[in-house]
């Protein structure tokens, strides 16, 4: 009987895929998200099976630097705080995505495309690493990718998101269509963030420290001259007035001729004025007003037609004399 060669005997050994999963592993082994912790990771590529299929590695926050083309300006700490207890309690459950540093091969380094807030929280949580998909992209995609992701969050403040459409089409050329596509918001909502750049600049770091809201800097927008701009700001943030305040005053800047009249003061009709008008009513079917001023004054008669006028005629008499 013939000894069974190399050969054979590997295709007798069960594929690894078909071979059974192993049990209690917990939620790491279901979570594809957050694969279980690594100890150490070789500073030059340790994992290209994993990076090849765009699956994310538990890299050493150490070995990752900050993205250059971040538009966020402020991070909240508070939130950042809330972020880290959770992190330090489930982990990350969303990987952030990094690409090769420039002298990867030599030094092992990373640069942060998205994620910087899981990163900063991370960090702040004492964790040694945080599960990241590498990416191999330009500078221009990483750029687009990272002001498209901030601009895709909620709590962008108002001139940063007004920067990253800036940017998207001082960089990219996108138009207010393109920027609106890609970020799942409405061309309207693209152009008037644009608009927010016209605002003055101490206008726009009033926006950009929340001491002015989208609504009040919208509705600055509507004043021409940048002296008026910063006069409106001015008594805006010193009377604390709401965004609906700030739109009526701001009118009312426009259109000064429009603000509302004092009311007349109304004058008592002598009693005998008021019987006489409502005979005369009667009599002729019109509107009759008497304006009188102690004792002097006019009669004014409306009429619509030739019948009216005739019926005036009638009333008063043939003005013939016959």
């Amino acid at each position: 009987m013939p000894t069974p060669n190399k050969s054979d005997s590997q295709t007798t050994t069960a594929p690894a895929s078909n071979r059974p999963r192993a049990l209690g592993k917990g939620l790491e082994s279901l979570l594809p998200s957050r694969p279980a912790p690594q100890t150490s990771l070789a500073p030059a590529a340790a994992h290209p099976p994993a990076e090849a299929a765009g699956k994310p590695l538990e890299i050493p926050l150490e070995l990752i630097d900050p993205n250059p083309f971040q538009t966020r300006t402020h991070f909240d700490e508070e939130k950042l705080a809330e972020l880290a207890t959770s992190i330090l309690a489930s982990g990350v459950v969303q990987p952030i995505v990094v690409r090769h540093g420039v002298n990867f091969r030599q030094d092992g380094r990373y640069t942060l495309i998205t994620g910087e807030r899981r990163l900063l929280a991370s960090r702040k949580a004492g964790k040694e690493t945080i599960p990241a998909i590498v990416r191999e992209v330009s500078n221009l995609q990483a750029m687009e990718m990272t002001i498209v992701e901030n601009l895709q969050r909620a709590d962008l403040n108002p001139m940063e998101q007004a920067h990253a459409y800036a940017r998207l089409t001082r960089d990219f050329h996108m138009t207010q269509e393109q920027m609106a596509e890609r970020t799942g918001k409405d061309r309207a909502s693209v152009s008037n963030f644009l608009r927010l750049l016209k605002l003055p600049e101490q206008v726009q770091r009033q926006v950009e420290s929340g001491a002015l809201s989208f609504g009040h800097a919208r509705a600055l927008l509507a004043l021409e001259s940048p002296e008026a701009i910063l006069a409106a700001t001015q008594k805006i943030l010193a009377l604390h007035l709401s965004v609906r305040a700030t739109e009526n005053y701001i009118q009312g800047l426009l259109h000064p001729e429009s603000k509302a009249k004092p009311a007349k003061t109304t004058v008592p009709v002598d009693p005998n004025v008021r019987e006489a008008q409502d005979s005369l009513r009667r009599r002729l079917g019109l509107k009759v007003t008497i304006e009188d001023k102690k004792g002097k004054g006019k009669v004014i008669i409306e009429y619509s037609g030739v019948e009216d006028f005739d019926a005036i005629l009638a009333a008063l008499g043939d003005p013939s004399g016959e």
